[in-house]
């Protein structure tokens, strides 16, 4: 675990913020980044060394972690970072799909001139990643253009139950970044153009299908994963 808590793994907790909660919030994200693998063995003292702090918040961090389905504690072992599966993922993509369906028709139906410059240039940023080859761009490219036309759709509760899922959806879509890059992007060129000419239907079946489409190939890695074990 050293390893990989090096780099944006090893960045230390600014004072400023709640403690407990932003050792929650860096513990999180060192999960959904990839730093952090499925089923890795938290130790309390080095997330505690590397973060800059105590023991205590980083175990009162662990126990919230469980609740919310990103740790798993287990007696006598210790914490170890949940393993996603199939039907935990079916589940919360299911929904997203829904969610974002619903924003990308609304999109359609509110998106000016500028929001559609703003769009091909988050697909272009997206594009570069991809053919860079880096992870971490490319999802920060895919979670900037969803979360831009969730915006343009322009409906505050849309936006807050999208936001609910956002992290486990990064968090899910990280290791298939990359596999799934070049037909993700593209099914975002034709969402764009939809959303462009103002035909909300178009963009809502589009974008329902670049979802699920998404879910079963990340359901298909799971299956593949557990045939190996």
């Amino acid at each position: 675990m050293r390893e990989a808590l090096t780099a944006a793994a090893a960045r230390r907790v600014s004072r400023p913020a709640p403690l407990r909660q932003a050792v929650y919030d860096a513990l999180t994200e060192l999960i959904v980044s990839g730093s952090l693998k499925p089923g890795q063995h938290l130790v309390e003292a080095e997330l505690a060394e590397h973060l800059g702090v105590s023991r205590q918040p980083v175990r009162e961090a662990l126990q919230r972690m469980q609740s919310a389905g990103w740790v798993d504690l287990r007696p006598a072992q210790g914490a170890f970072v949940h393993s996603p599966t199939e039907e935990e993922a079916a589940q919360l993509l299911g929904v997203r799909s829904v969610l974002e369906t619903y924003s990308a028709q609304l999109a359609a139906q509110h998106a000016k001139p500028q929001d559609i410059e703003r769009l091909w240039e988050l697909q272009q940023e997206g594009m570069d990643a991809l053919a860079e080859g880096d992870v971490e761009r490319l999802v920060t490219a895919n979670s900037a253009l969803h979360a831009f036309i969730t915006a343009v759709a322009d409906n505050a509760v849309l936006a807050e139950l999208i936001s609910q899922v956002g992290q486990k959806v990064r968090w899910y879509y990280t290791p298939i970044a990359k596999p799934r890059g070049k037909a993700a992007w593209n099914e975002h060129a034709l969402l764009i153009k939809a959303i462009a000419k103002g035909d909300a239907d178009r963009a809502g079946e589009v974008m329902r299908k670049h979802t699920e489409r998404t879910t079963d190939f990340y359901r298909r890695q799971i299956a593949a994963g557990a045939s190996e074990d």
